[in-house]
């Protein structure tokens, strides 16, 4: 298994398996501002585990959150949980 810090060097360097993995492990570890900030960084991966967070506890506003920044499927999610 590779460790935090080298699949992060390797994700600055532009590898997406790289910082698709680190968005698996920050789920693993329940580290939710991992994931957020992964986010932020464009890994659809971290968008896929924070929507399916969000979508279990039924939290609209953190839907948007994840909307907004750029994850179009939280708004679909959102979308059907408003219907």
């Amino acid at each position: 298994m590779t460790d935090w810090d080298t699949l992060r060097a390797l994700a600055d360097e532009g590898n997406e398996k790289a910082l698709d993995r680190l968005a698996d492990l920050a789920d693993e570890r329940d580290d939710v501002d991992a994931l957020s900030e992964l986010l932020d960084e464009g890994c659809d991966r971290a968008g896929e585990h924070l929507t399916r967070r969000a979508a279990t506890a039924k939290d609209l506003v953190e839907l948007q959150r994840i909307s907004d920044a750029g994850y179009d499927e939280a708004g679909e999610v959102l979308n059907r949980l408003l219907d």
